[in-house]
């Protein structure tokens, strides 16, 4: 394991195991590529530990074939190491208008159902795929989910990507990653690929 130091120990009355194993709450923002790369790597050393991993993807269509999918779903089904379920929210939304009003449907009740996992205890890694637009699209309220998070029971952790995560979620998590783009093919006008964008 790992030993490295931390700047600063608080003086919060908890052992150095209580603070170690504490849920955390974690968020890839930002404009750059890889929030939700980095989330689903996450999920792979959840899986390693054999922790029940649940994704939820709010924003990307159900139709797509996302690779991280299918490599997550096998890792789940092969008995070694984590189950894994994954959640599409209806047909999602991505940078093509579809129906709002349906969207924001999907989305309040992918977050109803988060809830209630929550409560459940279900999954021990909790993957909030682009959940950080419904809440700067206002369409879940971010101040629900801030207390949501803060008081979900157990040792459940919960990574939320997406650009504009709401300042509320940002103050209220423990790790926070801004992935900025200083290039990429598309400034170039070349489309996303096979293999590296899914």
């Amino acid at each position: 394991m790992p030993q490295g130091q931390p700047a600063s120990v608080p003086d919060d009355g908890l052992t150095t195991r209580q603070r170690r194993n504490r849920p955390l709450t974690i968020v890839h923002t930002g404009i750059g590529k890889g929030k939700s790369t980095a989330a689903f790597g996450l999920a792979l050393r959840a899986w390693n530990q054999g922790w029940p991993i649940g994704v939820f993807q709010f924003v990307k269509s159900a139709k797509w074939r996302v690779g991280e999918e299918r490599a997550l779903r096998v890792l789940g089904d092969s008995g070694e190491g984590g189950t894994v379920a994954w959640h599409k929210m209806g047909e999602g939304w991505s940078w093509v208008q579809r129906d709002i009003a349906d969207s924001a449907d999907a989305a309040r009740e992918g977050w109803e159902q988060v809830k209630r996992d929550l409560a459940a205890r279900t999954y021990q890694l909790y993957v909030l795929d682009e959940f950080a637009y419904p809440m700067h699209w206002g369409w879940v309220d971010t101040d629900e989910v801030v207390a949501v998070l803060r008081d979900r029971p157990g040792v459940q952790h919960v990574v939320v990507t997406g650009r504009n995560a709401p300042p509320a979620l940002l103050d209220a998590a423990d790790l926070v990653t801004d992935m900025s783009k200083v290039k990429h093919p598309m400034d170039a006008g070349q489309k996303g690929q096979r293999g590296i964008e899914w």
